[in-house]
């Protein structure tokens, strides 16, 4: 399965990444190109810890979090459509591309040496490093597939 932590996963993402423009129009769900961007950066930010966040797994999290989990990190089968995006929705439009995706690529070599061992999903609750690189390949990967990318 692909991972994060994986340099050629990273450099694949990062070719993507690059593919996007200010004329790319989403496939599903309603966040145009720089939304979509601006929503990524701020997850891989609390992904990787890089802001004030507290880390708390939600009570439907602590009944049903391990079971989503282990759906989505056992096999290679991509993230549906439309997921909700909760915290990390972005309502703001407009926006520079070019810096988003400037941010997007610092962010994406930030997993090169992952180390927020206190990171908990609000869903999903704790996870593995391992499970940590699968479902931020599948989130990225998923948006990406939103623009043809």
């Amino acid at each position: 399965m692909k991972t994060i932590f994986d340099k050629t996963v990273r450099d694949e993402l990062q070719n993507r990444g690059q593919l996007l423009r200010n004329d790319s129009r989403q496939q599903w769900g309603k966040m145009d190109v720089v939304q979509m961007m601006r929503h990524c950066n701020k997850w891989n930010k609390w992904i990787l810890g890089q802001g004030n966040y507290t880390y708390k797994q939600g009570l439907l999290g602590k009944i049903f979090g391990r079971l989503a989990l282990n759906a989505n990190t056992k096999n290679d089968k991509p993230m549906g459509r439309n997921m909700p995006a909760g915290a990390f929705a972005i309502k703001e439009k407009g926006g520079n591309l070019e810096a988003e995706k400037a941010a997007w690529a610092q962010l994406i070599d930030a997993y090169a040496t992952y180390k927020n061992d206190g990171f908990i999903h609000d869903f999903f609750g704790r996870m593995s490093k391992e499970q940590i690189g699968i479902f931020v390949y599948k989130h990225l990967d998923h948006h990406l597939r939103q623009f043809n990318a």
